[in-house]
């Protein structure tokens, strides 16, 4: 397969506009069982900005995935599936919840790679959020694609982790009412969150599909939740394995004087996210 014609999207920007409104922040509070949230008041929190500059694409350009039709900003990569691989972001200054707010996205690399179960493109984007007072945000957000599951083809059988210490954990049911919940909070329609038959039948999925940045946003959420009111600086996450709403999963945290360490153990004690968490 040819797709050296996506390097062409390389360099392509794109601007958005928003306000840092209150509302998404009591649904975020809400869906992560806060009746005090564990960040400033006044403030969007770590990752909150992803509750703006949300997709809005008409109903007629949706997809048989739930996403809008590919092209556009991002490239037409010509695989079916489509997942949120990590990022890595660096919080430079707080935002206000009211204020205005802009991001600039810039497509960095496409990537072509053959792997094991076909072939893989990367996409690396760099978004900058910014306020009037400057530039809050800085991410790096890193979007794989993939070819769809083959007849017969068969997971991995997870190997047991080593157990790592930890100071901090977790233990989350991942039921569809959480994923609709975070699914509606970012008007994210992909099917492999909600509809069962579809992750089954079309992606080859034995479950539904925790969303990536919401197990990111459970990692950094553990950290707030036992942290004492320390700033978080940066965030860098990787996902290593998907996680179903089949079996409840654990998240842990190693503190450090510089932040934490915190990873999601799927329900066979795989790691499926890492993260490096920068405080002070």
């Amino acid at each position: 397969m040819s797709l050296d014609h996506l390097k062409d999207w390389i360099g392509g920007r794109e601007e958005r506009a928003d306000t840092a409104t209150a509302a998404p922040l009591a649904g975020l509070a809400a869906t992560l069982d806060h009746e005090n949230p564990p960040w400033p008041a006044g403030e969007v929190p770590p990752l909150g900005h992803w509750l703006y500059f949300l997709p809005k694409a008409p109903q007629r350009e949706i997809a048989e995935d739930g996403h809008p039709h590919k092209g556009g900003f991002l490239p037409p990569v010509p695989l079916p599936r489509r997942m949120w691989a990590g990022g890595d972001l660096r919080f430079l200054a707080p935002i206000p919840v009211g204020a205005s707010v802009r991001r600039t996205s810039t497509i960095e690399s496409v990537e072509h790679k053959p792997g094991r179960s076909g072939d893989m493109v990367f996409v690396k984007v760099m978004h900058e959020i910014a306020t009037d007072a400057g530039v809050a945000v800085r991410e790096r957000h890193d979007i794989v694609y993939r070819e769809a599951a083959k007849p017969g083809e068969e997971a991995a059988t997870p190997l047991p982790a080593d157990p790592a210490p930890f100071d901090w954990s977790r233990t989350v049911t991942p039921d569809p009412v959480l994923l609709f919940r975070y699914s509606a909070l970012t008007f994210n329609g992909h099917r492999i969150h909600y509809d069962r038959p579809y992750c089954r039948e079309v992606e080859g999925y034995p479950g539904l599909i925790v969303h990536g940045p919401l197990t990111a946003t459970l990692l950094m959420d553990l950290f707030l939740r036992n942290a004492g009111g320390r700033r978080v600086t940066g965030f860098r996450f990787r996902a290593r394995r998907p996680l179903f709403d089949t079996r409840p999963f654990t998240l842990c945290a190693a503190n450090r004087p510089d932040g934490a360490e915190a990873w999601a153990l799927d329900p066979d004690g795989q790691v499926a996210m890492t993260a490096d968490i920068l405080a002070e």
